[in-house]
């Protein structure tokens, strides 16, 4: 279940030779509720690469999104990347959990946050979540 979005962050840096993870500024993993060494999911917007690394916490303040370690080969400075937290939940858990999504400009700072409401489909404001306007979900068939 999608726990947490840093959405369309900008890649600031890339260190071939650090140890493996994705630095990123300490007050965006606050504002979207991702811990420091959390496991994550990074979606490059621009080529489409996905990895899973972990995060560590960067300088409050300097927007610093950084890949690291062999990472470094699938982002460059500029890129846009989405970074994604998940948990697992029980079926009751998931219908009372509410996402944070955070979207940043192009210096990466925090322009908006959404808390999507699991049981309703919608987000705080009461609209679809973002490109799922027009999605249906429909009961399987029973065999």
């Amino acid at each position: 279940m999608l726990r947490a979005k840093l959405h369309r962050l900008r890649v600031t840096e890339a260190d071939l030779y650090y140890e493996g993870s994705i630095t990123v500024d300490r007050e965006l993993l606050d504002t979207a509720g991702i811990l420091p060494y959390e496991k994550v999911q990074v979606v490059n917007v621009n080529n489409g690469s996905r990895l899973e690394t972990y995060t560590i916490p960067g300088a409050a303040g300097e927007r610093t999104v950084c890949l690291n370690g062999p990472a470094a080969r699938l982002a460059a400075p500029g890129d846009e990347v989405i970074v994604i937290a998940y948990a697992e939940l029980t079926p009751s858990e998931a219908r009372e959990h509410h996402p944070r999504v955070v979207h940043v400009d192009e210096d990466n700072d925090v322009t908006k946050t959404r808390t999507l409401d699991v049981a309703q489909g919608t987000t705080n404001d009461n609209l679809a979540p973002e490109g799922m306007e027009d999605v249906l979900i429909a009961d399987s068939p029973r065999t």
